[in-house]
């Protein structure tokens, strides 16, 4: 199922940023009390992710402030291609009771934590103001072959 994806409009001069879009990931959850971060600064630095889903539909890229989550299948798929802008590491992920009782039975695949630290509009990975993530055309590919149904999608112009 492909995203909502809004392509750039014909017309409009090349820039350093064609190719990348911004993308907001289903919010399928959000942070756990296991979470350690520092609120000091905006955006909070995480150092421990604790991440609660409340609802999972199938997006294989999901987020909550300030942090995003991939499939490790996802993290698989990405690493065989090779990126820029983001490593993996850990996280604790937990389901909650309400979405236990709303989707009993649910399959939830292992989530991996996207630390991303690239620049956005050069690299695969990268967050612009006001923490919007940016992605790059092949990203958005391999992320969309894979499933985002639910994340909304658009043309990324440097801003």
């Amino acid at each position: 199922m492909r995203s909502k994806a809004v392509e750039a409009t014909g017309g409009h001069s090349p820039n350093e940023s064609a190719g990348y879009y911004k993308i907001r990931p289903n919010v399928a959850g959000g942070i756990g009390e296991n979470t350690v971060l520092d609120r000091s600064v905006h955006p909070p630095i995480v150092s421990r992710l604790h991440y609660v889903v409340e609802g999972w539909f199938g997006d294989v890229i999901v987020a909550t402030f300030p942090c995003f989550l991939v499939t490790q299948e996802t993290q698989r798929a990405l690493q065989g291609v090779g990126f820029s802008g983001a490593t993996f590491a850990d996280a604790e992920v937990t389901i909650s009771e309400e979405c236990q009782e709303d989707q009993s039975g649910l399959e939830l695949p292992p989530l991996v934590w996207l630390k991303v630290n690239g620049k956005a509009g050069r690299d695969d990975f990268g967050i612009a103001i006001p923490f919007r993530l940016v992605i790059s055309k092949r990203i958005l590919d391999l992320l969309e072959s894979l499933g985002i149904p639910f994340a909304v999608v658009e043309a990324y112009d440097g801003e």
